[in-house]
């Protein structure tokens, strides 16, 4: 890339890889972001192949496989290079395209791939077979010397996980466990969720402490608070509870400007107690 940008004026080329940079720390984040600045490195130098290459994949990172497929043909045919066929294949899924993509398997670039080019391209063509409701050829696809080799390679975790993941889908449970614990064993870094997958099939649920700990807190404060009203209301003279009661039931029907305003009647224990006030 740096080659490549060293046929830029040098102003501009420090402007394109800036938003070059930008892209590369974002596109996990904040794919959006990511997308954003690869437009304006793309308006900058879209002669420049490294610069299509990054638009077509923040493009593919934002799910916009139509212009993340033209950005990498654009950069395939700037460099020659194959390394991208995977990628492009994958886009050709996201249309919605599994027979392309299953094509793309089948051509001659497949075999110029090197070792991880090459068991990328059998994960999409896997996928793709999965995409046709096709669960047994995917899984016959996944089986290769990677898969069976003991040795951690970068692509193994997510090889043995799309393993696992299609027996499981195939129904084929014990099998499925197996491979999502060899997943573990590969997966150092906790690129995949085999561990809750497994922890799924085998019936485990995890509870956040931090959750329950606040909803214990939140049980205790009303607890608290409906004792405190127990005791204020323990204090409390019920006559003049009943004073009160009535002297809000009037507050609330009382409108003097209130052409139809009618007294509330009085019962027969508010009318003996007014009889004694009037004697007094």
């Amino acid at each position: 890339m740096r080659q490549e940008l060293l046929s830029l004026p040098k102003g501009l080329a420090e402007e394109v890889s800036k938003n070059l940079v930008m892209v590369a720390r974002l596109i996990d984040e904040d794919p959006e972001q990511a997308y954003a600045y690869s437009r304006i490195a793309l308006r900058l130098a879209s002669r420049v192949a490294a610069v299509r290459e990054a638009a077509g994949f923040a493009a593919y990172a934002t799910q916009k496989y139509s212009e993340a497929l033209a950005e990498f043909r654009a950069a395939k045919r700037m460099t020659g290079s194959v390394e991208l066929w995977p990628v492009m294949a994958d886009c050709e899924r996201g249309l919605g395209r599994p027979e392309r993509a299953l094509a793309m398997a089948g051509e001659p670039e497949v075999q110029k791939l090197d070792k991880a080019g090459q068991v990328e391209m059998r994960l999409v063509a896997a996928g793709a077979r999965r995409d046709q409701g096709q669960l047994e050829a995917a899984i016959v696809t996944l089986q290769s010397p990677e898969l069976a080799s003991s040795s951690v390679q970068p692509w193994t975790a997510r090889l043995r996980y799309a393993y696992a993941d299609a027996l499981l889908a195939a129904g084929r449970e014990d099998e499925a466990r197996e491979w999502f614990g060899k997943t573990l064993e590969a997966d150092k870094d906790g690129a995949t969720d085999a561990s809750d997958r497994l922890a799924e099939l085998d019936g485990v649920e995890f509870v956040d402490a931090a959750v329950d700990l606040a909803d214990v807190d939140a049980d205790a404060d009303i607890d608290a608070d409906i004792d405190d009203d127990e005791d204020e209301d323990e204090g409390d003279d019920p006559a003049e509870i009943a004073a009160a009661e009535r002297a809000s039931d009037v507050a609330e029907y009382y409108d003097e400007d209130d052409e139809e305003y009618e007294p509330l009647e009085q019962s027969g224990a508010d009318s003996d107690a007014d009889a004694e006030d009037d004697k007094a």
